[in-house]
């Protein structure tokens, strides 16, 4: 025991590396075991649904997933395979997994898509924003699917492994285990809790539209937020330096436009569930008593639109959803405008800059705030620059965002759900 310590001593350094290595193995180890058991009872969870008894006249439900291989790095699959395919397997559902290995792709998948019951995203941001912009999803919205209507009424399950996934705040609780995380997600589908969450429509000068459940920003933070990964080398410190950096170009930075908006609209009662159409002779008495009983009514004036104008001159402009304060119990329909002050010191700058890096669409004080339900965009001629649109680049130009309330049902964990109401209440 003595030749061993004197060893050790005399080897100072190299016992000290051992320790720690062994230490970090260790602790690599530890962690690998806390994630299997973690599988486990949720795979454990997932076969209690499974063993659940249904008629044998009653067809499996069919859920089709949408996988991005490519996200996190080209991770996805992998995280996919060993955390959330096993739990879908075991839970009783008919699993179609649909790769979407190149841009584009899932759009004409989903148009040869019939009869599924569930449509599952796995991914990140960009997957989300290709399933629901490509595909039937919210195309009735602008009249170019017969059969939107039925897909827009599919509830629609959100797996995150993605580098950036803003939906998960709102429809899973936070958690720092990824193995966790994605557990949760996925078995949060098989519980069947729904929330709605409102959409944005964004036209501009293309004939298709484009779609955002989280919003638009337009402005220096975005610019220098997606420049943060080029300085990878500077670790921690790499989003201020990639902000600081953004001041050493042009100071103050400007960005003008004329807004035009309409306010928030009432929000109307949900909508009953479809019943069985009734009989034949049933609709044709409803319509012969309808018919005779009450006089056609003379079609009313359309009010003139109250539209507001407003000049700006910003640092950076948002607009988003209420998704992230999701209220299941407010009576107006209206997304958010945040028009940030231009006066803003270099400092500051710099530590917003990594404050939105954490939440993007955060309003922060002195900022002029707007609710409207439909607004116009308007920018100078020779604009150059990009929006952020759920954290995709597209050209910035002129464009109409329209709220489409309530449009799509994601599944939700039922404890965020209950956090909803209770917070509504309070």
């Amino acid at each position: 025991m003595a030749k061993l310590l004197a060893t050790l001593r005399n080897h100072w350094k190299k016992s000290t590396f051992g320790a720690c290595l062994l230490g970090w193995g260790g602790h690599w180890l530890y962690g690998k075991h806390c994630d299997n058991l973690l599988r486990r009872a949720a795979c454990q969870e997932a076969q209690a649904f499974g063993d659940q008894l249904i008629p044998a006249t009653m067809p499996l439900k069919k859920a089709t997933v949408f996988l991005n291989p490519a996200a996190c790095k080209g991770k996805a699959g992998n995280l996919f395979e060993k955390n959330a395919a096993p739990i879908l397997h075991l839970s009783g559902l008919d699993v179609t997994v649909v790769k979407t290995d190149y841009e584009g792709q899932a759009k004409k998948l989903l148009e040869l898509m019939e009869n599924t019951d569930l449509i599952i995203i796995a991914g990140g941001d960009g997957t989300v924003q290709e399933v629901l912009q490509e595909s039937g999803l919210l195309r009735i919205t602008v009249g170019l699917r017969e059969d939107g209507a039925a897909f827009s009424k599919i509830p629609i399950g959100f797996i995150p492994l993605g580098k950036t996934c803003t939906l998960s705040h709102t429809l899973y609780p936070e958690s720092t285990n990824q193995v966790q995380h994605i557990t949760n997600a996925t078995l949060a589908i098989l519980k069947g809790e729904t929330v709605p969450l409102d959409v944005l429509q964004i036209k501009g000068e293309k004939e298709q539209p484009v779609f955002a459940v989280s919003g638009l920003r337009w402005g220096s933070y975005r610019d220098a937020g997606v420049k943060v990964s080029k300085y990878w080398y500077l670790g921690p410190l790499k989003t201020k330096a990639a902000h600081f950096f953004s001041t050493l170009k042009e100071w103050p930075q400007k960005h003008q436009a004329a807004l035009m908006y309409l306010g928030p609209t009432e929000r109307p009662p949900e909508e009953p569930e479809e019943k069985s159409r009734p009989p034949l002779y049933v609709r044709l008495y409803r319509r012969i008593r309808s018919y005779w009983s009450s006089p056609k009514a003379l079609p009313q004036e359309v009010a003139p639109e109250d539209w507001e104008e407003l000049k700006l001159s910003t640092i950076e402009l948002s607009i988003a959803t209420r998704n992230r304060q999701l209220d299941l119990t407010r009576t107006e329909d209206f997304m958010d405008i945040c028009i940030e002050a231009e006066n803003v010191s270099k400092g500051q700058f710099v530590q917003r800059g990594s404050e939105k890096m954490r939440d993007p669409h955060t309003c922060p004080e002195g900022s002029q705030c707007i609710q409207a339900s439909r607004c116009i965009l308007q920018l100078p001629e020779g604009t150059e620059g990009s929006f952020g649109i759920d954290n995709e680049e597209y050209e910035a130009m002129p464009v109409e965002v329209k709220l489409l309330p309530r449009k799509l049902r994601f599944f939700c964990d039922p404890r965020m759900r209950e956090q909803m109401l209770q917070a509504a209440v309070q």
